[in-house]
């Protein structure tokens, strides 16, 4: 038997054990494979959003390749470890550490050749459902399945690379081991590992912080607090599972009450030693899956404004202009003549809207006319102002300023033409999106409206007064492709000149709403399926560690078995001996991940009103019923293997 053979066979010899590390390395592979389809595609850039799908790709491939790295030396370490004792039998009968090196080597290119092959042919299989996907996402006519070289090559060059580097890594530190650590295996860790009181209250103080820092950002305007965050979670995270969680399980054994149970006995000496065993598994685990809740989060975030947006944003066309706007004929001649090409049916509404002073702020307020915002309300059908003089209501910009303005009453005066007026009432429904109507706007009869001779005496206000022409459109989600030459010149010849301000400003909701809608569907893409890999990694971890202390853990259920243990008692230590660490880390993910949306909804809460709960809540209960079976699973095969 050849070298090579002796290696292959170690392989096929160890495939229970290589089989996850296998499956794992090839769906990073496949993954990997199809961005790559996407990425070289010819036609990919033609879509609504080429550049922002290309620039996707490649952050979810050097996310992928630099997550894949570390998950393969993790990987690689640990069935190093699992065959410590194969390692040491090998060494004592005369094998040179450079020919276990080269094994090593080997057996590492032979597993990682095979992912590159499988994974490739299965994302190739895959490539023209992905495709077909896509055509939709970014609003392609076709995108066709090619064959090009260009991702063969850079699936390969990547992955043989990260297989080689890898291999190099793990072969470096097993020669660092000695011979009677090697023959120890795992057990020799256990005399190296010890917590520190002062470490873990320095890790629970972290990870409280933490949280703090979360619910003062997202209740305050602190944003530079966030940076602080990464920082205290991932060492908080750390000290919490070296230190505070060990330290935790020797203050209940020192409760001889609580401590001496059939049980509780055998749980808690068990799960002190996996606790200083695992550590970096445990911490590895969490802020992986930390990385794929909040993953998913920002996806059901997005997910939550692309259904909440017809309700934030009522109107299908909004072009606003000034007094003295050059375009304003043509641009609105040219507006209601694509609309009735089309075949769109529409409402238009023309405002003309002052600024003033309030006496009452000391803030520039914006003033909107009783008969121009009548012709906007019976547009949608609601209940039209009648107003007296002096008397005006507030035009809400949010759900919260409907709560806020109220029950509230203000006596000011628009001092730049002396009328007093009295603000006792909002109107009950939103009519302009946020990004239109200022936070001070008003509506006054139109008998004070023709007592407002002088604009605004501020010199620093751009638009004293303006137009606002407003499209009611019952199908606004087809007028993508209409002011497409209007939106053109207001980005392109006027907001790329920073001396000079544009005379318009053009909004088209279902333009606006094709694009978060092709963004979402994009980042849906990209991070579920990186997402997977995430969860697939961390599943994979706490399996890799399973097995590597597989044999111990026979003797032990062994031992336990001649002294009487039954059945059922072997299930419920069982039970004890793997919940801990299956939930353990996914429950502080989760409270990582719940303090870091409570933030995130806050934030939301004042820039957007929109609320995320459902849709975060709806993503947890997924991932713990994904974490519940994975669990039953990884038990069923655990028991067996004690049985056996």
């Amino acid at each position: 038997m050849t070298f090579r053979q002796f290696a292959y066979r170690n392989v096929v010899r160890n495939s229970r054990i290589y089989g996850a590390f296998f499956m794992a390395s090839f769906f990073s592979v496949a993954v990997f494979f199809i961005y790559s389809m996407l990425m070289f595609h010819p036609d990919i850039e033609r879509g609504i959003l080429g550049e922002v799908s290309l620039i996707g790709m490649v952050g979810a491939e050097i996310v992928l390749v630099l997550f894949t790295l570390f998950f393969l030396y993790y990987s690689m370490s640990a069935f190093l470890e699992a065959r410590s004792h194969e390692f040491a039998i090998l060494l004592h009968l005369g094998m040179e550490k450079r020919q276990m090196n080269k094994l090593v080597f080997l057996e590492t290119m032979i597993i990682g050749a095979g992912s590159i092959i499988v994974g490739i042919v299965f994302g190739f299989s895959f490539s023209k459902f992905f495709f077909m996907i896509v055509r939709e996402i970014l609003h392609l006519d076709e995108l066709p399945l090619y064959v090009s070289w260009q991702p063969f090559l850079l699936t390969i060059g990547v992955f043989t690379s990260a297989f080689v580097v890898i291999s190099f890594i793990s072969v470096y530190f097993t020669r660092e081991r000695k011979l009677r650590d090697l023959i120890k295996g795992s057990d020799y860790l256990n005399s190296l590992t010890t917590y520190s009181k002062i470490r873990a209250i320095y890790g629970i103080t972290l990870i409280l912080g933490t949280y703090i820092l979360a619910f003062v950002v997202g209740h305050t305007s602190l944003i530079g607090l966030t940076l602080l965050i990464p920082f205290s979670a991932t060492f908080g995270t750390y000290y919490f599972f070296s230190d505070s969680v060990p330290c935790l399980l020797d203050l209940a054994r020192g409760k001889r009450k609580f401590h001496w149970q059939r049980y509780r006995l055998l749980s808690l000496a068990e799960q002190t030693h996996i606790m200083m065993d695992n550590v970096k598994m445990f911490f590895v685990v969490t802020m992986v899956s930390t990385l794929a809740f909040l993953s998913v989060g920002v996806l059901a975030t997005m997910s939550s404004y692309t259904t909440q947006y017809d309700r934030l944003n009522p109107l299908g066309l909004v072009y606003k202009g000034d007094i003295d706007n050059p375009y304003e004929r043509e641009h609105i001649n040219s507006l209601r003549l694509q609309l009735e090409d089309k075949g769109l049916s529409y409402q238009l509404s023309r405002f003309v809207v002052v600024k003033q002073t309030s006496s009452f702020t000391q803030n520039e307020v914006e003033v909107f006319r009783e008969s121009d915002m009548n012709v906007l309300l019976s547009s949608y059908s609601y209940p039209l102002l009648n107003l007296g003089s002096g008397e005006a209501v507030f035009i809400p910009y949010s759900e919260d300023s409907l709560k806020k303005l109220k029950n509230r009453v203000v006596h000011t005066v628009l001092e730049e033409n002396s009328i007093p007026i009295t603000i006792d009432s909002v109107y009950p429904k939103i009519v302009f999106p946020g990004s239109i109507v200022s936070v001070n706007s008003i509506v006054i009869s139109d008998e004070d409206f023709a007592k407002l001779i002088y604009p605004i005496s501020e010199k620093n206000i751009i638009q004293p007064s303006y137009h606002l022409f407003t499209f009611v459109i019952p199908q606004w989600m087809e007028t993508k492709e209409v002011g497409k030459d209007i939106d053109y010149l207001e980005s392109n010849l006027y907001f790329l000149k920073k001396d000079k301000f544009s005379p318009f400003y053009f909004e088209n909701a279902g333009l606006n709403y094709s694009y978060i809608l092709a963004t979402y569907s994009l980042f849906t893409l990209v991070g579920v399926l990186v997402a997977t890999v995430f969860l697939l990694a961390a599943g994979s971890f706490i399996y890799f560690k399973l097995h590597t202390s597989l044999e111990r853990e026979k003797r032990k259920f062994d031992v336990l078995k001649r002294m009487g243990l039954t059945e059922i008692e072997l299930k419920k230590l069982v039970n004890r001996h793997l919940f801990p660490q299956f939930f353990l880390p996914w429950g502080v993910a989760m409270m990582h991940s719940a303090f870091a949306f409570l933030m995130v909804q806050g934030i939301l809460k004042d820039i957007a009103n929109i609320s995320i709960v459902k849709e975060v809540f709806f993503a947890f209960g997924f991932f713990v019923l994904i974490q519940v079976v994975y669990f039953y699973l990884i038990r069923w095969r655990y028991i067996s293997h004690i049985r056996s």
